[in-house]
């Protein structure tokens, strides 16, 4: 049977991309100066505008214009004629202390927020992704790079890529479709911005195994794309969540997760929920896997905890096991993925899970783990 899987990434300099990554760069500095900051940090950016909101709990200061203007600076918007630069751009802020309800309502290891968390896994790729999410986040991070390197030096800061990929029986066999726009220069021509997308982009990247005739690639299907990034929409954060995840291939919890501590369970228990579905394939035992799980606001531990497999094994004993193996607690899972760290800006862009940076705890296999879940059957 044929199925399709599709996934979409997006360049630093997309508005909402843009977004995620100040308020991640803003709640870094926070964890830096105090790593108890309880946070939920929210971006909107417009023409010539960063607005900066959301509420903390927290014994830091940070100069929060500051860093969303070198935020902005970093990922490229330097010029003016992009509409929008991080020397002149407007920064207003108006954040709020955390309410006392929740403050009073949480213990330091309880939920804080109530909330749906998917975690998921396959074994088609080497990093345990789906194709499709592994071949648009690379396709953004490398006209990211050939921008910032300026080999490049016509493409700006704004972009996105698309990809669809056939399958059957359970695998990628085909590359259906892969549409990138990309933000550029008003001198190029249509012709000389589609060669450079598909000598240095697409044919470094896409397998070639995968493409074959029917394979449709489009880049910038309207024609020119000179105005871009914030000029051209607003920004905000939380908007990309599916890009941020795993595409079409597992469902969305909902939640977004830049701008928030780990105590924000939303976040810190899709980490551990891709971390659990990562060992049960890595292991051997599924070929697919989907982690669910429910927290209430304040609750120690999930009400409600689920694996679904593509294997006919007992997933009750799977359950049980792996509630033995993992501290599911949100203090537990804080503690055990080391999240009580600045690293979370790294994490906004080019997707949250499938990257081997050091730092993304949650990525990181553990061999014993591994043999403790084949045991059990």
């Amino acid at each position: 049977m044929k199925i399709i899987k599709s996934a979409e990434s997006v360049c630093q300099g997309h508005p909402d991309k843009t977004a995620d990554i100040i308020a991640d760069a803003i709640l870094d500095e926070l964890l830096i100066k105090d790593p108890y900051t309880r946070a939920s940090i929210e971006v909107l950016i417009t023409t010539g505008l960063v607005h900066v909101s959301g509420e903390l709990s927290t014994d830091a200061y940070v100069d929060i214009p500051n860093i969303a203007r070198g935020t902005l600076i970093e990922i490229g918007y330097t010029k003016p004629e992009y509409g929008f630069d991080g020397y002149t751009a407007g920064v207003i802020s108006t954040i709020s202390d955390q309410s006392p309800e929740i403050a009073l309502g949480v213990p330091s290891d309880g939920a804080g927020d109530t909330c749906i968390v998917v975690g998921y896994a396959t074994s088609e790729t080497e990093n345990y992704m789906p194709l499709a999410c592994n071949i648009a986040n690379k396709i953004t991070f490398m006209i990211d790079e050939l921008r910032k390197d300026d080999i490049v030096p016509f493409f700006r800061p704004d972009g996105k890529a698309v990809v669809v990929v056939e399958y059957e029986d359970g695998k990628p066999v085909r590359i259906d479709s892969i549409t990138v726009l990309v933000q550029h220069e008003p001198y190029v021509s249509e012709l000389e911005l589609r060669n450079a997308v598909e000598e240095k982009v697409i044919k470094q990247i896409v397998p070639e195994e995968f493409v074959d005739k029917n394979t449709d690639i489009v880049i910038n299907p309207i024609g020119r794309f000179i105005i871009g990034g914030p000029m051209a929409d607003t920004g905000l954060t939380g908007r990309k969540t599916i890009a941020d995840a795993y595409g079409t291939a597992a469902a969305s919890g909902g939640s977004a997760f830049s701008g928030k501590d780990p105590t924000k369970i939303d976040r810190s228990a899709s980490y551990m929920a891709r971390h659990i579905a990562k060992h049960i394939v890595a292991s051997g035992i599924a070929n697919e896997c989907n982690v669910e799980m429910v927290y209430v606001i304040g609750g120690e531990y999930p009400v409600s905890f689920n694996i679904k497999v593509d294997t006919e094994i007992d997933t009750t004993k799977l359950n049980k096991k792996v509630k033995e193996i993992f501290d599911l607690s949100p203090g537990g899972i804080i503690e055990y993925l080391k999240l009580r760290r600045p690293i979370y800006k790294e994490t906004s862009h080019y997707g949250h899970f499938g990257r081997s940076h050091e730092d993304f705890t949650w990525e990181q296999l553990n061999k014993k783990i591994m043999e403790e879940l084949k045991n059990v059957f």
